[in-house]
């Protein structure tokens, strides 16, 4: 395993344990979180969509920008 390896394995240690306690402190106030007004959502009796766009793209935009910063960074 080389030193680089072993750097992005500890911001990735790292990171999840910073959304951990994020989730477990702030998770009362991230119920909005997949109900952004792009996610799609159908229900009729008996059969129930859900398909979280919005919140796919936000969480892939905020993903995008970290990797971004480390790789500036680092």
């Amino acid at each position: 395993m080389t030193p680089t390896t072993a750097k992005y394995l500890i911001l990735a240690g790292l990171l999840m344990v910073v959304v951990g306690v994020v989730f477990y402190f702030f998770g009362n106030s991230l119920t909005w979180l997949g109900r952004l007004p792009g996610d799609i959502r159908i229900e009729k009796k008996g059969f129930r969509l859900y398909i979280p766009l919005a919140t796919m793209l936000l969480i892939s935009a905020l993903i995008n920008l970290i990797l971004w910063l480390i790789r500036k960074l680092f």
